[in-house]
């Protein structure tokens, strides 16, 4: 996993702290004293694009709805197909898993 790299115990630390947000509210107070507004809109982009991505939506359609550029766009891809299925736990959670179309989409 790439978040290896950084100091463990204080990606941890953030994490436990995330998991211990409670609502909404709590979460935007959090991040916005943690992060950019920048810093949140990429986020949520990529999330976006990642949603996107897997209702089938064409990498124009993505561009022209999140702003998100080709590269962003085919590193999400890659994450959703060969990433550590972070996406694809939350996704499905919110959303429920994709119907399979059989259409043999790669």
């Amino acid at each position: 996993m790439a978040l290896e790299r950084l100091n463990e115990s204080e990606v941890r630390e953030l994490f436990r702290a995330i998991l211990a947000l409670q609502n909404e509210d709590e979460c935007y107070r959090f991040f916005e004293d943690l992060c950019t507004v920048g810093e949140v809109e990429s986020l949520a982009q990529r999330f976006a694009v990642a949603r996107m991505l897997r209702e089938g939506a064409t990498y124009h359609a993505i561009e022209e709805a999140t702003g998100a550029s080709t590269a962003t766009i085919s590193r999400v891809k890659r994450c959703l197909h060969y990433g550590a299925d972070g996406y694809r736990i939350i996704l499905d959670r919110l959303y429920g898993k994709p119907a399979e179309s059989g259409s043999g989409k790669s």
